[in-house]
């Protein structure tokens, strides 16, 4: 099947009440996180294709959701005849105006067509072939492209794809809500969440989702 038809609905490949039975056993704090916040309800994103994924991961960096929802509509608009969204090749067939129109900023653009480059040159893995990687693989290959760090193939990882054990050590809301679940007075250290996390494999995505759950908890920093 060709990469852009492909639609990804997977359901979770782990099972997620045996996922939630471990990590109640080896971290009782967290079983208290989990009981308080109630049932895991971590929902997979559909998405056309590997590219479509990380074209919608870069326009939404460093923007707020409602900005960025706005300026990818835009982006899909300029190709009405693809009801997928943008393609590499319509990507690298539209003008730097065009683009440009749509909202995306300058390093935005660069990395959208480093990205429609490297699909057409047959560098990104279709969804198919990601299915069968293991994650750290992944994470290697597609932070080759422009703009796209360890963090955004992360959250592709667990929400698009569905892995079970990915920890974004890196993501603030991860260290608040640590912070906040375990009672410490300061953010974790990287070194604070790899041993804590340990514990928790090979759930950690799951323990992530309850972990951003309890940084909406946490009262607002002064």
């Amino acid at each position: 099947m060709a990469e852009g038809s492909t639609i990804l609905e997977t359901p979770f490949e782990f099972d997620t009440d045996a996922a939630l039975e471990h990590l109640r056993s080896v971290d009782k704090p967290l079983g208290k996180l989990i009981d308080r916040v109630g049932p895991f309800k971590m929902e997979l994103k559909r998405t056309p294709s590997t590219f479509g994924a990380l074209a919608e991961a870069i326009v939404y960096q460093q923007l707020t959701g409602k900005a960025a929802a706005t300026i990818f509509g835009r982006v899909c608009a300029l190709f009405p005849a693809s009801p997928d969204g943008p393609t590499p090749a319509l990507v690298v067939g539209a003008t730097d105006a065009q683009l440009r129109g749509a909202g995306l900023s300058q390093s935005k653009l660069a990395s959208m067509r480093d990205l429609a480059t490297r699909t057409l040159a047959g560098e990104i893995p279709p969804l198919e072939e990601l299915r069968g990687m293991d994650d750290d693989a992944i994470v290697e290959r597609l932070t080759r492209v422009r703009g796209i760090g360890r963090w955004t193939v992360e959250m592709l990882l667990m929400f698009r794809l569905g892995r079970p054990d990915v920890w974004p050590v890196d993501d603030y809301g991860i260290k608040k809500g640590f912070a906040f679940t375990f009672k410490k007075a300061e953010l974790p250290t990287r070194d604070d969440l790899h041993r804590r996390g340990a514990r928790w494999k090979p759930f950690r995505s799951v323990a992530s989702w309850y972990l951003w759950r309890a940084a909406e908890l946490a009262p607002a920093s002064k």
